[in-house]
């Protein structure tokens, strides 16, 4: 018995399928953080306004969170592979077409199919994290998998701008395009890591299609402690860079904050195997909201070490809810139900993430302040505390 339970206990990564979710994530990611700085920065070098460049974002997250909800309905009729290798494709094709030129129309026409790309693959890949190991290891696969995606974040935002500024943006439209090249990756995907979780889901979905409401239901909570999360983040990353009186304070800052997200994102996942979520996700979102705090504590007071160690603690905060609220959301769908689950947890963290990068702005024009919302931003992650102690399932 001690033989067999050995492999099981160290060989996670050796698995295929999980080997080619991480390549697959990997090249998706990129693509998409390659993008998300540099694209505004192409539209405001062409002559168009700060305020309309950002709309190129804009309309790709407003895209991504659109579709989100239609991904479950897609996967049924098509399959997880199928899905997922359009949606790669979406993601991925339209790429290039930015390095054609500044016109608004374009940019914001190859945004919107990038983002419902972007949508399917958010959805399927965190189903498939999900799918990829057994239900006792499956903290660890998403952790892998959330680390697959902190990389890019960590490395290729900064990397695409700083290739922009230096007049290499059409190398980064063009090696946007990178998704494509895991279209067999989905395929494969779709066809081993686990079949039987769409058959299940299919047969659970038709039997009581009015489980489907309930699931939602039990799927809110996890749902609103992220995009509290991630309202807090999109509203850092967004202003951080505005607020600080130099660049290198920002980039110290921000490499914090994506480096303890990256770490902490990944290493949840194995001690809520561990441990389950009921202590983890409630020190993780305290630690988030300290953080915050912190970073508002800096701000007002011009303190670079307090600044910096706040967004250190955040960033592991951060990633570790990112990571924790996932599991608990497919806890609370229970089989069947992994898509659904995993469509709502990417509508909230979408969603927190837009809303924050539009709200604290707003909040700070009217006269409070970046430093005061942010501390705002804390409390409300605070409020949802309460909601870190329900626990469904295993979780």
């Amino acid at each position: 018995m001690s033989n067999a339970a050995l492999p099981v206990e160290r060989a996670l990564w050796h698995s295929r399928d999980v080997r080619r979710l991480v390549g697959l994530s990997l090249l998706a990611f990129s693509s998409f953080c390659l993008l998300l700085g540099s694209a505004p920065a192409w539209a405001s070098a062409g002559g168009v306004s700060e305020n309309r460049a950002g709309l190129v974002t804009t309309a790709m997250l407003a895209c991504t969170v659109l579709v989100q909800g239609a991904v479950p309905a897609l996967v049924r009729r098509c399959g997880l592979g199928p899905t997922l290798a359009a949606g790669l494709v979406a993601l991925g094709a339209p790429a290039p077409l930015y390095a054609a030129g500044h016109h608004l129309g374009l940019l914001l026409g190859a945004a919107a199919v990038r983002g419902a790309g972007f949508a399917v693959v958010t959805v399927v890949g965190s189903t498939l994290a999900a799918a990829v190991a057994s239900p006792e290891r499956r903290g660890e696969s998403i952790g892998l998998y959330g680390l697959a995606i902190a990389v890019p974040n960590l490395l290729c935002v900064p990397g695409g701008v700083a290739l922009a500024q230096h007049g290499g943006f059409r190398w980064v439209a063009y090696a946007s395009a990178l998704p494509v090249l895991a279209v067999p990756l989905a395929l494969a995907l779709g066809r081993s890591a686990h079949s039987p979780v769409r058959t299940a889901q299919s047969q659970s979905e038709r039997a009581r299609p009015e489980r489907g409401r309930a699931v939602v239901v039990r799927v809110a909570a996890p749902a609103f402690v992220l995009l509290t999360a991630t309202l807090a983040g999109g509203g850092l990353v967004t202003y951080l860079p505005i607020q600080l009186p130099t660049g290198a304070l920002a980039t110290a800052a921000l490499l914090g904050f994506g480096a303890t997200a990256a770490l902490g994102r990944w290493r949840a996942g194995a001690l809520s195997d561990r441990f389950g979520t009921g202590l983890l996700l409630p020190a993780a979102l305290v630690a988030a909201v300290l953080g915050t705090a912190l970073v508002a504590l800096g701000l007002g007071k011009g303190s670079a070490p307090v600044l910096v160690a706040g967004a250190v603690l955040f960033g592991a905060g951060y990633g570790a809810v990112q990571n924790l609220t996932l599991v608990q959301a497919f806890a609370a769908a229970g089989p069947g139900h992994a898509t659904t689950a995993s469509a709502l947890w990417n509508a909230a963290f979408d969603a927190g993430t837009g809303i924050g990068a539009i709200v604290v702005g707003a909040l700070a024009a009217t006269g409070l302040g970046v430093p005061i919302v942010l501390a705002l931003t804390a409390l409300l992650m605070l409020t949802a505390l309460p909601l870190t102690a329900r626990r469904h399932g295993q979780a």
